[in-house]
């Protein structure tokens, strides 16, 4: 018993609650060292995270400078457009799926794992929940049918993560490979799907039936905020407090920490693969179901909002905290939506939107880079770059 409980104190020491490491929340610190360590990692958490979206915000601006744009028109519009008037709602309403995936990705990547099929595991729930949306309603009432649907996208989103996740338990695949042959799979299938049995007869473009306005989830009284965003937040605190407040939380991370001390201390790390990622595909899953019956109501053929691949770089800048990829998620839904039409009015492509979005992943890696040798001890310069400098300097010094 002594072994083990040395193997669990050893495992946590590496894990870390929230961002602050667990060897700095014991009893053995004095207030004054609890203290300043704090504050210490509370300064490299905001230099982490909030650093790499200024320099992405200036570098972007000194982009459109170099092509003859105004880099102060184009933000104030995407503050105006994403804010003002009714932008504020609509940014909200565009949360909704970004706050359910980031938290599906969050509880994956805790565990040292990767779902990479977030566009099929999206795009299958969103076809299925409005392909089978018009017979439910003819029979249910609409609120059942509602949660039936609801239901159905977790289930669907839930499903396609299952074969990567046994193939990773069971014979220890890749599942980066297994989820993006996955995704690849099920965005055909839902094409397909909405070219066929599911395709609305009286629409020459291919595209679902539409759900009727009055079918769908009700707005938020005095808003045009669907009740969608309550069930996005009302999870994400959910899935924060079983994270950080629950032995499974603490499973996780010891999982996440060492997969063989995990194992050693009794925990099934192939029960725990499989639990991770029918987790994260069920609130991928949930996200299209919200989005699909508060928003759109329809899907076409070859759509792929592609929200996976925009929620990423915030994911990480909140550290993998559910609750603190809130405010990185709102800030990309202000700038996604705002940035549309601020993009037409400065006459750009919508595509810089993700130009601001690849920047804060490189200045993101940059910084995370630096500020990991730095916590090592060791120079911010690579040591040939430092030899460079010192030679320029005329401070090498002599063999």
């Amino acid at each position: 018993m002594s072994d083990k409980k040395q193997v669990v104190d050893s495992a946590m020491r590496t894990v870390s609650t929230d961002g602050i490491p667990a060897e700095s929340l014991t009893a053995a610190d004095t207030a004054g060292q609890r203290s300043k360590r704090s504050g210490k990692e509370i300064a490299n958490l905001l230099i982490r995270t909030i650093t790499p979206v200024v320099l992405a915000i200036i570098a972007g601006g000194l982009i459109l400078l170099a092509m003859g744009k105004d880099p102060l028109f184009f933000y104030g519009n995407i503050i105006n457009y994403g804010i003002m008037g009714r932008g504020w709602q609509q940014s909200l309403v565009m949360m909704t799926p970004l706050l359910l995936l980031a938290a599906g990705l969050i509880v994956v990547f805790r565990g040292k794992l990767w779902n990479l099929g977030y566009d099929a595991q999206y795009l299958l729930a969103a076809v299925l929940v409005i392909g089978f949306a018009p017979s439910l309603n003819a029979v249910l009432p609409w609120w059942l049918t509602l949660i039936v649907l609801t239901l159905l996208g977790v289930a669907v989103g839930a499903a396609w993560t299952i074969v990567p996740a046994i193939l990773k338990a069971r014979f220890e695949t890749n599942e980066i490979i297994t989820t993006l042959m996955m995704s690849f799979i099920g965005v055909g299938i839902a094409n397909l799907l909405v070219r066929g049995p599911f395709q609305d007869p009286d629409v020459v473009v291919p595209q679902t039936e539409s759900i009727p306005l009055d079918s769908m989830l009700p707005y938020i009284p005095g808003t045009r905020i669907h009740v969608g965003l309550i069930v996005a937040v009302v999870v994400v605190l959910i899935l924060h407090w079983v994270l950080t407040r629950t032995s499974f939380g603490l499973r996780l991370d010891i999982f996440g920490a060492n997969p063989k001390t995990a194992m050693h201390v009794g925990i099934n790390t192939s029960r725990m693969i499989v639990t991770l990622f029918i987790i994260s595909g069920g609130l991928i899953g949930l996200a299209a179901a919200m989005d699909m019956l508060g928003l759109w109501g329809y899907v076409r053929s070859n759509w792929n909002p592609e929200y996976g691949a925009a929620v990423i770089p915030f994911v990480f800048l909140a550290r993998l905290n559910v609750l603190g990829s809130i405010p990185f998620v709102a800030f990309y839904a202000i700038v996604a939506n705002g940035g549309q039409i601020a993009a037409q009015d400065s006459d750009l492509s919508t595509d810089f939107i993700l130009v601001l979005v690849a920047l804060i992943l490189i200045f993101m890696s940059i910084i995370e880079y630096i500020g990991t040798r730095r916590d090592l001890g060791q120079s911010y310069l690579p040591p040939g770059l430092k030899t460079s400098v010192a030679q320029i300097f005329g401070r090498k010094k002599s063999s």
